[in-house]
């Protein structure tokens, strides 16, 4: 009898071209039909929306095209133009930007231009002027620019821009395919995006390479780099048995509980990246360390473990502004549209409760959805203590990776606030810190280059590469709006334009978004459409922070694939799980996670109010 040929999974397949024609069929009907009309609107606003705005308000105000101005009364135009985009109308907004504001835009500025553009609008344009230009220019990018009546060259630049969007949207159906069907190895897919891109013409050839690349990147491959260098000095060992040894019943059930009892609430106020690359090496050690003669392989227990790390990352986020750019995001577009702040302290007490409810609802869904063989862990920690009573005490190695691995976390932790603060000269981000601990293993001797070479899972970072260019041109093309756009406007008829329907209406879709870009730029495109709906429906209500603060929690429902989360990609690193595992948890998870989220507004914020604000 011939023994069994194993099951070939991960990135020893070969491409199955029987299910790889489904993708790509796909991807060739869909730039073929013919352009949608609102892809052509999208495309106008995009393309040639900005100078056209910018033109018209310079006639407004200065009654000269904005190809004659002076500089300071450019920059006037693009303040304005800018404020439009994102829904501020108001002198007073205008009023309260500075040369920083400008610099996150990227509105080109000095200080004598800045304070002539400001000093005019304060004294030289009435509010009620200045309202009525910034509404006509709204109505204009909005509804002004017709098709049809556009000249030769502005038609191409419109066209151009709708082919952008359905060369977008095409490319999120070939990508979601890929992954759900693993017809291709996944790190190739990330190169298909960068293929797809260039040949339609999205982005030139030149441009492509810098794309792939971002400070999560650099992040998830340093985090990788340096597991790597904790696996082989047995630092993980040591921590694992101090986290655990104090368990009475060292079981599944009440190892995952710790994780999320830790890794959930520090989630709201350090990077969700840096937990997930601190527990990877634990949670693989846990499964290595708990296979038995009787039962060699246990893959339930290995993707409960990495998937329990992953989840308990995704939902700490929403619990304050700093578990996130997409809390910080949401409340500078609500006080820059409506002048409402949220504080720190107000955000936690609003949102912490959602964390509070997801810790248990996720530990219940994970435990349930994956069913090892092997439950009891005593084992494990016995044969763990067994091996570091081996090792004997803390080596030179051991010691040095320990201190590298505590400079670097206080570096992810302190980066932005000492930098804000003024202590660092410069603002390192999180992905060079990462990096600069993976080379300083190096330098102390702790690894070598052929442990990173062997151990680190590089084709988990270029994996996550590709889900950056792939949400990177989902935003700036216009995809991500018009996908936001017409699915909203596409409910309206059905009633589901105020209120608590069109709470979950957002919410539903910024959570279907941020599972195929990163979380900041799907609330960055999705939050100035929620935000105006709400503004149009209940102006003046606690409904404008209650959206504000349900579009971004909604924005970290990225529980379904890979490249949603930077702890997806990271616990995948493990080759212990398969796409379709985050669908297993995914989907449960992202549906209750949406009905936690429409009764906490609908019964714990509506009750307790905002302020002041009236309810809605």
């Amino acid at each position: 009898m011939k023994p069994e040929k194993k099951k070939v999974t991960g990135y020893d397949k070969y491409i199955d071209w029987k299910f790889f024609s489904i993708p790509v069929a796909l991807l060739l009907i869909l730039l073929l039909i013919p352009t949608p009309s609102g892809m052509k609107d999208v495309g106008m606003e995009y393309q040639i929306g900005t100078p056209k705005v910018i033109n018209f308000i310079s006639q407004e105000l200065f009654q000269k095209d904005s190809s004659d101005v002076e500089q300071w009364q450019v920059l006037t135009t693009q303040i304005m133009e800018q404020n439009m985009r994102i829904g501020a109308l108001t002198k007073n907004r205008f009023l309260k930007r500075d040369a920083k504001w400008c610099k996150k835009y990227k509105i080109p500025t000095d200080k004598a231009n800045f304070k002539r553009a400001t000093e005019y609008i304060k004294e030289q344009v009435p509010e009620e002027t200045y309202l009525a230009t910034m509404k006509a220019a709204m109505e204009l990018r909005k509804d002004g620019l017709k098709y049809e009546n556009l000249n030769d060259s502005d038609k191409k630049a419109a066209d151009k821009g709708a082919w952008h969007i359905k060369v977008s949207v095409a490319m999120g159906a070939f990508v979601v395919l890929c992954f759900l069907t693993e017809c291709i190895p996944l790190p190739a897919v990330a190169f298909c995006i960068g293929l797809i891109v260039v040949t339609t013409g999205v982005t030139s050839y030149s441009e492509v390479a810098m794309l792939y690349w971002s400070d999560a990147c650099w992040f998830i491959m340093g985090s990788l780099m340096f597991a790597a260098a904790f696996v082989k000095t047995g630092v993980d060992k040591r921590v694992c048995l101090m986290m655990f040894k104090k368990l009475a019943v060292p079981n599944t059930k009440w190892i995952t509980l710790i994780f999320f009892l830790i890794i959930t609430p520090l989630a709201a106020f350090i990077s969700d990246h840096a937990l997930a690359a601190m527990f990877l090496p634990i949670g693989m050690l846990l499964y290595q360390n708990s296979l038995t003669d009787e039962v060699p392989e246990d893959m339930e227990l290995a993707k409960l473990l990495m998937i329990s790390i992953a989840m308990a990352c995704n939902i700490g986020g929403p619990g304050a502004p700093s578990g996130g750019a997409r809390n910080v995001i949401m409340m500078t577009y609500l006080a820059d549209m409506f002048g409402v702040d949220i504080g720190y302290f107000q955000w936690v007490t609003y949102c912490f409760p959602f964390l509070i409810i997801m810790i248990p609802v996720t530990w219940f869904i994970v435990n349930i959805r994956f069913r090892p063989k092997i439950v009891d862990l005593a084992p494990a920690m016995n044969h763990l203590q067994r091996e570091i009573g081996k090792m004997g005490s803390w080596n030179s190695k051991q010691i040095w990776a320990l201190i590298i691995f505590l400079v670097m976390v206080f570096g992810w932790f302190t980066e932005k606030a000492f930098f804000q603060l003024g202590i660092y000269p410069v603002r390192m981000g999180i992905g060079t810190i990462a990096v600069a601990g993976a080379m300083a293993y190096i330098i102390a001797g702790v690894v070598n280059w052929r442990d990173y070479q062997e151990k680190v899972d590089w084709g988990v970072v270029w994996l996550y590469a590709g889900a950056m260019i792939f949400g990177r041109v989902l935003d700036k093309t216009g995809a991500a709006y018009w996908l936001a756009r017409t699915v909203i406007e596409f409910l309206s008829p059905f009633g589901m334009d105020s209120g608590l329907p069109l709470m979950a209406v957002s919410n539903g879709l910024t959570a279907i978004l941020t599972n195929l870009m990163a979380d900041g730029p799907a609330a960055a495109s999705v939050g100035p459409i929620t935000l105006n709906m709400a503004g149009m429906v209940h102006p003046g209500t606690t409904y404008l922070p209650f959206m504000a603060m349900a579009t971004a929690i909604a924005s970290s429902f990225a529980y379904c694939l890979i490249i949603g989360t930077p702890p997806n990609a990271i616990v995948y690193a493990s080759g212990y799980l398969e796409p379709k595992d985050y669908l297993r948890a995914g989907i449960p998870l992202f549906f209750l996670a949406n009905v936690v989220l429409l009764l906490l507004t609908g019964v714990y914020w509506t009750l307790r109010g905002f302020g002041t604000m009236p309810g809605f």
